[in-house]
């Protein structure tokens, strides 16, 4: 099997349909050869990358689509996407003490301190702000939204080896 030689390219969406354009261009990719990947980065908001062997391939696949915004971006380097590919946990940037708001199940739409983090769990123990009394609720990380950093806290590299 020949390896072609492929390039990056962006390709602007209107935001919040990254994922049914993508699904939408792979299927219309494997009919019609040249797109080889496709990634919904959940950083970047209105954009998705398109790994393809010439920019008209990818033109023709977006042709016609709705949500497609502007012309496809190429020259994208691959260190420019590479941190995309690496998954991160959902509690890297977190402190005790910072402000959080709840974004899934049952306390959704809350505000809360974060009191303590179970980095093996991938869990946090918060404090609801306007609750009466101070109940511990541990939640997944992946529910809450960081809001404000607590005071003095800053973001702290590991250092271990």
């Amino acid at each position: 099997m020949v390896k072609r030689k492929t390039a990056l390219f962006a390709v602007r969406t209107t935001v919040g349909q990254e994922k049914s354009i993508a699904m939408i261009l792979g299927e219309k990719a494997k009919a019609m050869k040249g797109i080889t990947a496709i990634l919904v980065p959940e950083d970047i908001r209105g954009y998705i990358i398109v790994e393809a062997e010439a920019r008209h391939y990818v033109q023709m696949g977006i042709m016609g689509l709705r949500h497609v915004r502007g012309k496809v971006i190429s020259n994208i380097n691959y260190s420019e996407v590479e941190h995309f590919l690496i998954p991160h946990p959902p509690t890297e940037g977190l402190n005790e003490g910072d402000l959080v708001e709840i974004i899934g199940g049952p306390f959704k739409g809350e505000k809360a301190v974060i009191t303590q983090i179970k980095q093996e769990k991938e869990e946090v123990v918060l404090q609801l702000l306007e609750s009466s009394y101070p109940i511990p609720i541990k939640v997944h990380a992946s529910f809450i939204r960081l809001i404000e950093k607590a005071q003095g806290s800053e973001v702290k590299e590991s250092t271990e080896e």
